[in-house]
């Protein structure tokens, strides 16, 4: 018995149609997904060099019905100046207390500071918000 083909040789009548469409498919998709890397990279490149002051919560506690204590600790550049913003939660989500804290320590890099936020009611959790440079 002969082998019995399913497509018609190459060589003969060139590659079929699905074969050229996909090819052209692969090509494409190699293209895009090397645009949407770039992009990813170009917006997470931007996001990190345009803060030049970055905080975070050491640990916090609640003192009392109407206080909460929160340590920071921010890094920013050396003449960076600017503030951020800590808040606190009640238990139900609801925010009971704001402040922004004022960073005009020129010179310095890394700073800590224990700040004081007055409630209006007893909070359960304390959280930074946004830091941001003058």
């Amino acid at each position: 018995m002969s082998d019995v083909r399913e497509q018609p040789p190459t060589e003969r009548y060139g590659r079929s149609a699905d074969q050229r469409a996909d090819r052209r498919l692969k090509i494409l998709g190699a293209v895009l997904g090397a645009g949407f890397v770039a992009m990813v990279g170009w917006f997470g490149y931007d996001y990190i060099s345009e803060q030049r002051i970055s905080a975070e919560i050491i640990k916090s506690s609640v003192v009392s019905g109407d206080e909460v204590q929160i340590h920071l600790e921010i890094r920013k550049e050396g003449g960076a100046t600017g503030t951020c913003t800590v808040r606190s939660r009640s238990e139900d989500g609801v925010e009971v207390g704001r402040r922004d804290v004022a960073v005009d320590q020129r010179g310095e890099t890394r700073i800590d500071q224990v700040v004081k936020l007055r409630t209006t009611a007893r909070a359960t959790s304390a959280e930074l918000v946004r830091c941001e440079a003058r």
